[in-house]
C-alpha cells in the first residue's frame, strides 16, 4: 500500500504507511519509520526516501579502495583480514593457573619480541599511547619538546593539547627549524623547569627541508632523563626481515621501533594501523619498568582495547614473527605487489569490462606515513569524472580524478575484487 504523499498539510500521511512505501531502500523498519517521521516533520513527506538513503550511506559498509593510498585514513587505514569465531576467549584468564590474567601479557610479549623491547602494552590509538606515557612519567612535571616537533597531525592531534590533557607541562626547546642538543641541556638545567622526560615526535605527515637541524635519539639519550620517541607510523624494524628483498626504497628515513630503541629511547609509541598493518591501536614499547608504570595508571583502563582488537593484533604480530607478512598482512601484500603483476591485472579488468585504459601512476603508503614517498603503480583510467557513479556502486568503488580523468589504482584493490571492479565498470553509462 503506497502512501498518499499529496495529502493536505493538515492531514499528513501515516508514518507507518510512508515507511513501508520506502522499504526498497533496504533498512530495518525502525530506521524507515524514523526517516518517515523526519520527512513529515519537515513538511515534505516526499523527502522520506532521500532521508532513508542518507541514513544508509552513513552506515559502515565495505568499499573497494581504488585511490592508490594503501592505508587510507578515511577508509579505515590499513585493511585488516581477520576472522574471529563466536566463542569466548582467554582475554583476562590465565590458562596456566586458572586465575584472572592480564590482557596485556601475551600481546606485550609478542610486540616486545618483534621490535626488540623489554616489554610492551596496547591502548586504543597512538594519541592515547602518547597521553598515557605523559601522564604516567611526567604528570605535574615538565616535558621538553623541540618547537619543530610540537606538531598537529591528522584528526586534530596536537602535541600541546595532548600534553595539557595528560597533566604534563610543555617546555619548548630550540626553534622551529633547528634544535640542538645544547638547547635540551639548557631546558633541563633551567632552575624554573622540572623536566621529567624528553619527547621526540616524528613529523609523520609532512617534511621540513632546507636550513634545518634536529637532535637524534642517540644524542638525546645522554641527557640523563628518559627519552620517549613518538615514531607514529608503526614500522617495527628498518631491516624489514619479513620482506624477501629487504627494505624498499620508499621507506628510507622512516624511523623504526627496533632501531630507535637501540639508539637509546626509553620508550617508543606508534600506531598499529599504519605501516604495521593491523587494527586501530596504539603501542607503548621499551623499558619494562616504564611500561609497567603506564599500565598501573587508572587511565590505562579507560584506554585499553577490546578482545577483537587484541585478537587481530595477535594475528598481525605473529605474521611478522613467522615472516609471513607479505602473505597474511594486506598492507604489505599490496605494498610489495610487483608492478608487472599490477599491469597484467589492470589489462585483464579492462578486457572484462570493455572499457578503460592502462596508465602508470604512483601509490602512497598513506595514513601520514613516509611523507613524500611513493610506490610505482598501475591505474585503470576513464575519461571524465566518474567518482559519483563509482561511489554509488555496490560495493562502492572509491577512486580519484586528475585533469578530468578518473584513476582507479590497482595496487590498493584486492585481487579477489578484480571481477567486481570489472562489473562496476561495465555498468557505467
Amino acid at each position: 500500500m503506497s502512501a498518499d504523499t499529496n495529502a493536505p498539510a493538515s492531514r499528513p500521511p501515516s508514518v507507518d504507511a510512508l515507511a513501508r512505501s520506502i522499504a526498497h531502500v533496504g533498512l530495518p523498519h525502525p530506521l524507515l519509520v524514523d526517516a518517515a517521521r523526519r520527512a513529515i516533520a519537515s513538511g515534505d513527506p516526499t523527502r522520506a526516501e532521500s532521508i532513508a538513503r542518507d541514513t544508509a550511506d552513513a552506515l559502515l559498509v565495505p568499499v573497494i579502495n581504488g585511490t592508490g593510498v594503501i592505508a587510507h585514513t578515511n577508509l579505515g587505514r590499513s585493511p585488516v583480514s581477520f576472522h574471529h569465531d563466536a566463542r569466548a576467549q582467554n582475554l583476562e584468564f590465565d590458562l596456566r593457573t586458572g586465575q584472572r590474567g592480564s590482557r596485556q601479557e601475551g600481546i606485550g610479549r609478542l610486540i616486545a619480541l618483534a621490535c626488540g623491547a623489554e616489554d610492551a602494552m596496547v591502548v586504543n590509538n597512538n594519541a592515547a599511547a602518547v597521553m598515557l606515557v605523559l601522564a604516567a612519567l611526567a604528570g605535574g612535571r615538565d616535558v621538553a619538546v623541540s618547537r619543530g616537533e610540537s606538531v598537529e597531525i591528522g584528526g586534530g592531534f596536537r602535541v600541546p593539547e595532548v600534553m595539557e590533557q595528560s597533566g604534563a607541562r610543555l617546555v619548548d626547546v630550540g626553534t622551529t627549524n633547528r634544535t640542538r642538543l645544547n638547547d635540551y641541556r639548557k631546558a633541563i638545567a633551567h632552575k624554573k623547569n622540572d623536566v621529567a622526560m624528553v619527547l621526540k615526535v616524528h613529523p609523520s605527515n609532512y617534511r621540513v627541508e632546507g636550513f634545518v637541524e634536529e637532535t637524534s635519539v642517540h644524542e638525546l639519550s645522554s641527557l640523563g632523563v628518559p627519552v620517549v620517541a613518538d615514531i607514529g607510523s608503526g614500522l617495527l624494524d628498518a631491516a624489514c626481515p619479513w620482506l624477501p628483498d629487504g627494505p624498499p626504497g620508499w621507506l628510507n628515513g622512516e624511523p623504526a621501533a627496533r632501531q630507535v630503541l637501540a639508539d637509546g629511547a626509553a620508550l617508543v609509541t606508534f600506531s598499529g594501523d599504519k605501516l604495521m598493518g593491523g587494527p586501530q591501536s596504539g603501542i607503548i614499547a621499551g623499558r619494562a619498568d616504564l611500561v609497567k608504570a603506564c599500565a598501573a595508571r587508572p587511565l590505562a583502563r579507560a584506554l585499553r582495547p577490546g578482545g577483537l582488537v587484541l585478537s587481530a593484533l595477535h594475528h598481525t604480530v605473529l605474521s611478522y614473527l613467522a615472516r609471513t607478512a607479505t602473505t597474511d598482512i594486506p598492507f604489505w601484500r599490496m605494498a610489495a605487489a610487483p608492478w608487472a603483476t599490477l599491469r597484467t591485472r589492470a589489462e585483464a579488468i579492462i578486457a572484462a569490462a570493455g572499457r578503460g585504459a592502462v596508465a602508470d601512476c604512483d601509490s602512497l603508503p598513506g595514513a601520514g606515513s613516509t611523507p613524500g614517498a611513493s610506490i610505482p603503480s598501475v591505474a585503470i583510467t576513464l575519461d571524465g569524472d566518474h567518482l559519483v557513479a563509482l561511489r554509488s556502486a555496490s560495493p562502492p568503488l572509491i577512486a580519484r580524478v586528475r585533469d578530468d580523468v578518473t584513476f582507479i589504482d590497482v595496487r590498493t584493490i584486492d585481487p579477489a575484487d578484480d571481477h567486481v571492479v570489472a562489473a562496476i565498470l561495465r555498468s557505467l553509462h
